[in-house]
């Protein structure tokens, strides 16, 4: 076993492709399968398996990249203090549903790292998915949002797959719109006002209105997009005065002026948290984004 093969399976683990691997890791695919294969052989495990979604982790693969990155962690922090002074090569991984403030205080975590060897992702995706990334360990940690509506069913999944999930705050509902919409500058608006314009979500890849991450989801209405990115659902939002029901945390550093956030009339709360493994404390970068986070959603709100 050398570092080099522990650094393969990271790496595969975060892209969830063999391929995307090897381009990164600058080795051809069939170099890599071998060396994931010599490695399997010598230490007795199989650590991943081929879906229609990909490469993933098995059960013993996601126990074995625990222990990898340790290894090639302690290895780095040893570079750096013997060899040179080699800055260590910083790895972190978050998968998010789309917020803005997400990006904000990944923004902010790249910056003080910046001077710095590092390795970060970010992962703006599906609801399961991000379980399922939190689960696999392909993330460190997960952002999403509970509501009453989907507390019990979430929260269940959370559970069963020895996750936990900590709360940052808790949002009362808005609705994203352009600035040109002709129900901007109204104090809020009810789900009626919204009948007339077309609405946006995100694609969920199932039928489990559960995992949607817009409130109100099973509210009938005459008009429906599904889009798979923010940077579409905000070309939408313009284009066709739609509207997408959300946190009402907007960043103009990222997304512009052309958005504005309006209150929505409901019952419903967002309480929106992260997830991480149960049982496990947090790294030092996971902590040190989790503050950055509470900072931004702090200054927001002041």
């Amino acid at each position: 076993m050398t570092l080099q093969q522990l650094r393969y399976v990271i790496t595969i683990a975060q892209t969830g492709s063999f391929h995307t691997a090897a381009k990164l890791l600058f080795v051809t695919q069939p170099s890599l399968s071998k060396a994931i294969a010599e490695l399997e052989k010598e230490m007795g495990v199989f650590l991943f398996f081929r879906s229609n979604r990909g490469v993933l982790l098995t059960e013993e693969g996601t126990k074995f990249l625990s222990y990898a990155r340790q290894v090639v962690q302690q290895a780095e922090l040893l570079e750096q203090q013997y060899k040179h002074g080699a800055p260590v090569r910083r790895m972190f991984a978050i998968s998010a549903q789309h917020y803005a403030f997400v990006v904000n205080a990944f923004v902010a975590l790249v910056r003080e790292y910046g001077k710095t060897r590092y390795e970060f992702s970010l992962r703006e995706s599906r609801t399961y998915d991000i379980i399922e990334d939190v689960r696999t360990r392909r993330s460190e940690l997960g952002i999403l949002y509970l509501s009453n509506f989907n507390r019990k069913v979430i929260l269940r999944m959370i559970r069963n797959n020895e996750l936990r999930f900590v709360p940052l705050f808790t949002a009362s509902p808005h609705v994203f719109v352009s600035r040109k919409n002709p129900l901007v500058g109204r104090a809020s608006v009810t789900l009626n006002d919204l009948e007339p314009y077309p609405r946006l979500s995100y694609e969920q890849g199932n039928n489990s209105f559960y995992f949607s991450e817009e409130l109100h989801s099973v509210e009938l209405s005459p008009k429906n997009i599904v889009v798979t990115d923010r940077a579409t659902l905000f070309n939408l939002l313009i284009g066709l005065d739609g509207y997408t029901i959300s946190s009402g945390i907007l960043s103009s550093d990222l997304n512009g002026n052309e958005i504005v956030s309006i209150p929505l009339e409901s019952g419903e709360t967002m309480e929106i948290g992260y997830l991480c493994e149960e049982g496990y404390p947090l790294g030092a970068i996971s902590e040190r984004y989790i503050a950055l986070l509470r900072d931004y959603i702090a200054s927001y709100k002041q």
